[in-house]
This record gives C-alpha cells, sequence and structure tokens, in this order.
C-alpha cells in the first residue's frame, strides 16, 4: 500500500507554516512536499504545476484566499483547511465537505487528518460531483460569514501600448496570456503589456466573467465562439475578434462539457 502522497502547502504566518511541515514529515513521513506557498496566488500556479494529491491552505492568505484557491481546485484534490476561525469553523466543517485543523495545529488533530487522507487514498477514494456540490456549499457559507473574504474585482488596467499608456476596461479584454515577465493582454484592435504576473492578476478578476483555460491563459466567456475537441483529452478554445487559437488544459476541459 503506497502512501506516498504529494502534498501542497499554502500558509503566509513563517512560524505556522515551519510549524506545520515539521509536523508533516513526522505524521507522514512517506508523503512528499511538492510545494511550500506563502499566498494564495503561488498556491493556485503550483498546483496547476504539481497536481497534488492533498492541499493544506489557510483559509485567509495574500492574493486568492485559501476558498478561492479551494474553489479552483474543485474535486481534483483533497482539501485540508488551516483556520483560526474556531467555533464557525467546527460548525461548518463538520458537515463533512473537507477537513479542517485549527491553529496553532496540534499533533493529534493533524494525525486524526492525516489517517482520514490515507484511507481515502489506500482506496483510491476520489472526489466525486456530489463532493464538489458540498463543497460549493461549504465555501458560500464561510465566504457569506467570515469577516474580510469578499475582495475587489479589477475594473480597469494600465498598460503599455507603444509609447502610449491605456486605461483598459477590462470588459473589452478577450483574453489575458502569460509572456515571460509580462502578461500579454489582447484586444480586438490591440494588444498590450503590463507587468503583473497572471498569476497576480488573475486574484483580482472575476471568475464568473473570466474563466482560466490554461495556466498561461485567462479568457473573456463572453469572447468565447467556440471550444473546439482535438482529441479524447485536448480541446482549443476560438476567440471572437481574434484569429488565435487558445490550448485548453486537461484540467480545465470540464468547464467545456455539455
Amino acid at each position: 500500500m503506497n502512501m506516498g502522497a504529494t502534498i501542497l502547502v499554502a500558509e503566509d504566518e513563517p512560524l505556522m507554516r515551519e510549524r506545520l511541515l515539521e509536523m508533516l514529515a513526522q505524521s507522514w513521513p512517506e508523503a512528499r512536499v511538492v510545494l511550500v506557498a506563502e499566498n494564495g496566488n503561488d498556491a493556485w500556479d503550483g498546483f496547476l504545476e504539481h497536481e497534488p494529491d492533498v492541499a493544506f491552505l489557510d483559509i485567509r492568505m495574500p492574493g486568492l484566499s485559501g476558498l478561492e484557491v479551494a474553489e479552483r481546485i474543485g474535486t481534483m484534490a483533497h482539501v485540508v483547511f488551516v483556520t483560526a476561525y474556531d467555533q464557525y469553523a467546527v460548525d461548518a466543517f463538520d458537515a463533512g465537505a473537507v477537513d479542517y485543523l485549527l491553529k496553532p495545529v496540534q499533533r493529534e488533530r493533524l494525525e486524526r487528518a492525516v489517517a482520514r487522507l490515507q484511507a481515502k487514498l489506500a482506496q483510491q477514494v476520489a472526489q466525486t460531483p456530489a463532493d464538489g456540490a458540498a463543497m460549493g456549499e461549504l465555501l458560500r457559507h464561510l465566504k457569506s460569514a467570515l469577516p474580510g473574504m469578499r475582495q475587489e474585482r479589477t475594473r480597469w488596467i494600465r498598460a503599455s501600448v507603444g509609447r502610449q499608456v491605456r486605461v483598459i476596461d477590462v470588459d473589452e479584454v478577450l483574453f489575458f496570456q502569460s509572456d515571460t515577465r509580462y502578461t500579454r493582454i489582447v484586444l480586438r484592435d490591440y494588444e498590450a503589456l503590463v507587468r503583473t504576473p497572471l498569476k497576480d492578476l488573475l486574484s483580482t478578476l472575476d471568475p464568473e466573467r473570466f474563466w482560466q483555460i490554461h495556466r498561461a491563459t485567462v479568457v473573456n466567456v463572453n469572447a468565447i465562439q467556440a471550444a473546439e475537441r482535438l482529441d479524447a483529452e485536448r480541446m482549443q478554445v476560438l476567440v471572437k475578434g481574434s484569429e488565435e487559437k487558445l490550448p485548453v488544459s486537461r484540467t480545465f476541459v470540464h468547464l467545456f462539457r455539455e
């Protein structure tokens, strides 16, 4: 029975992060931590790169919150929240959608969480659509109840276009794409570059209107003309007002299922 699970840890408090990593090494020595993130943006970007089996997420982090990262993960991994919100967390998480650890993390409580994760992984128990629906309901409750979890969304972006600095209405953007140290912003009539990394820009965009379809690409839903299947696992998106065809990574193919 292989318990060599891969783990992502996202925690912005250095002492809490080191404590959790140390306790995980003792409680689950067979597991391998593939990414340690100090904010939600790096956590989500790293999740797409490493595709870990388990994610330990602090609820409140800079950039994307742990709740927002969990929404994006959906049923692709088992999630354990790390939270300082005592009573409400106990009431909400006891519904069983995901596990949780209260700060400061206690070794006995972590060991119970690890045992549950090991049992699920040993039985190859994947997250199901029902699990995803339960987590979605939990996240909605937590977002509405916990203070300061709602984030302002970007409406305008200042970007360089030749010698000009333009103020771009995000509604007019067709898609965003990573371009080495910059983010490329493509509109119908022109394109622009900003120094803000895509993973940071993503945390300020409305996820209902801007879909991430690849680690390097975020598309305006209103600009999607069609999603085209290339083979059993690959798709690409055709965009109104652009001749470019945008690849859809395996992680995001579910967005286009009927």
